[in-house]
């Protein structure tokens, strides 16, 4: 197989990542939007978790990461809803989670066991240990926070693949981990990372579509008119079962979630307050024989960390013009 991404270019996949790339679980991920309710406001806002875990899985393997690691990486989202994080504003998953809390079934109960055993490979090692060039607690850099930032913020247009190439080519591995030999790439990243978390993810129309799409579910799952399982399937699926529905509060809310929607930040006259998860960036780069948090070697970067914590704990207030 022959795979193109966007930002890694072209591969040769074959084998066990092959199979699973052409499995339900992971083929249905290119029908679940990275943004949730994104492009249903923005129709340029059309990331899928397909290709980001694919992204994932390729910059795995350029860092040097094993095969069970890519195997892990290509498979670490294949337990998102549809919409994907709109289901923990549904359930009021604080920690933005829902979809770690049922990884391990939803796996168990697809094709990727046997494909994993016919290749020689043990499920629940792939699926419970702890892969550290995929995962790391935050403020620290990993597969997965970087192939989202790198990934949105190109196809968005606010950098450009000579930026993020040059970023690459500055990541150093250490003992498995992601780190950074410069503190300019350390900026570089840590203002992408922001133009991520705060400009996209608390964008205003960003965060209506949020709102609006998980009223909607919450309501149509109260009211039984669809079902924890049927998140399981596509947003078009998804979005399907709730056009058909006849409850009318159900259809006046998806009526409210369009691309002209108008909304504008407003402390003082507004019509919703929402806050999203903090997340905060703080790399740490090598110096002489010392890893080091930029923040410590950097004014900028402590700066841009104090101002995105700020405006993450305060949360975005929204007026609605037009809906």
């Amino acid at each position: 197989m022959i795979v193109l991404d966007s930002i890694y270019g072209k591969h040769i996949v074959e084998g066990v990542l092959e199979e699973l790339i052409l499995s339900k679980p992971v083929q249905r991920l290119k029908g679940i939007h990275q943004g949730g309710a994104s492009y249903l406001v923005n129709e340029k806002w059309d990331v899928t978790r397909f290709d980001h875990s694919l992204g994932v899985m390729l910059l795995i393997k350029a860092l040097g990461g094993s095969l069970e690691e890519q195997i892990a990486g290509l498979l670490h989202d294949v337990s998102h809803t549809a919409f994907s994080h709109v289901i923990d504003f549904v359930l009021d998953c604080k920690d933005e989670d829902y979809h770690e809390k049922i990884y391990d079934h939803v796996i168990m109960e697809s094709e990727i066991p046997f494909i994993l055993k016919k290749y020689g490979f043990d499920c629940e090692v792939i699926v419970q240990s702890k892969w550290e060039l995929l995962e790391q607690p935050a403020p620290e850099l990993c597969a997965d926070r970087v192939d989202y930032t790198l990934r949105d913020m190109y196809q968005y247009g606010h950098i450009t693949l000579e930026s993020v190439q040059d970023f690459l080519d500055h990541v150093i591995i250490i003992n498995g981990r992601m780190y950074l030999d410069n503190i300019e790439s350390a900026e570089w990243f840590v203002k992408t990372y922001y133009s991520e978390v705060i400009d996209f993810f608390m964008n205003p129309l960003n965060i209506y579509g949020y709102d609006v799409l998980a009223k909607t579910l919450k309501l149509a799952l109260a009211k039984n008119l669809i079902s924890l399982d049927d998140l399981l399937g596509t947003d078009e699926e998804v979005m399907s079962l709730l056009s058909s529905t006849e409850d009318h509060e159900v259809k006046n809310l998806l009526k409210r979630i369009h691309g002209n929607v108008k909304v504008i930040e407003n402390q003082l006259e507004y019509d919703l307050h929402r806050k999203n998860k903090v997340r905060l960036i703080d790399p740490s780069v090598i110096e002489g024989t010392q890893l080091l948090r930029a923040s410590s070697l950097s004014e900028r970067v402590k700066k841009m960390g104090m101002e995105a914590y700020e405006k993450a704990s305060k949360g975005i207030y929204l007026k609605v013009i037009s809906d």
